[in-house]
């Protein structure tokens, strides 16, 4: 077997390439795999090299912030805390994209309830809620629903708390944002 000066067999894989961006995939033999278009990314399909718009290639990202201290006892009214989005998000829907949790638990009936909002306006069509006696809003009786789930870079977002249970001695919340980055 000869070779064209380097580590690739004449043969091979240097003789395949014809244009500037050109990759070797092998099938049942070396073949030239051109480039993709522009926004595409190699993925592998059936076992394959094979271009596919970025957007397919995404990773969840999650956002949590603090909305109070661990201990004091939370309490209602409007933009308990406020901060800008650190880059653009798409929520997913429901739970799977606003979650919320607490350090100590509502003590009797009722539900913690928060609402979210970006610029002034709610992101939520049903607000968030954690039940009584429970430390997250995951399996809540009343399931949040994202009505607006396209997060702004730099839009400022802040946080309700729109109701507490009857104890209302719950502590420590959190909100969950996830989702990709827009």
């Amino acid at each position: 077997m000869s070779f064209d000066g380097d580590l690739y067999p004449s043969a091979g894989a240097s003789v395949v390439m014809t244009t500037k961006g050109d990759v070797v995939r092998y099938n049942t033999e070396r073949e030239r795999y051109g480039i993709g278009s522009t926004n595409q990314v190699l993925t592998v399909v059936a076992g394959l090299p094979a271009w596919a718009d970025a957007g397919h290639v995404t990773q969840s990202r999650a956002l949590e912030v603090a909305c109070s201290d661990e201990t004091t006892a939370l309490t209602t009214g409007t933009a308990k805390i406020t901060f800008r989005m650190p880059f653009a998000m798409t929520l997913n829907a429901g739970e799977a994209g606003v979650r919320a949790s607490l350090t100590g638990a509502g003590s009797t009936s009722g539900t913690t309830t928060i609402d979210i909002n970006e610029g002034g306006s709610t992101i939520l069509s049903t607000k968030c809620t954690i039940d009584n006696g429970d430390l997250t809003s995951v399996g809540a009786s009343s399931a949040v629903v994202v009505s607006d789930v396209n997060l702004e870079d730099n839009s400022s977002i802040t946080v309700d708390i729109d109701a507490v249970t009857g104890g209302a001695n719950e502590t420590g919340l959190k909100i969950q944002l996830i989702g990709t980055l827009a």
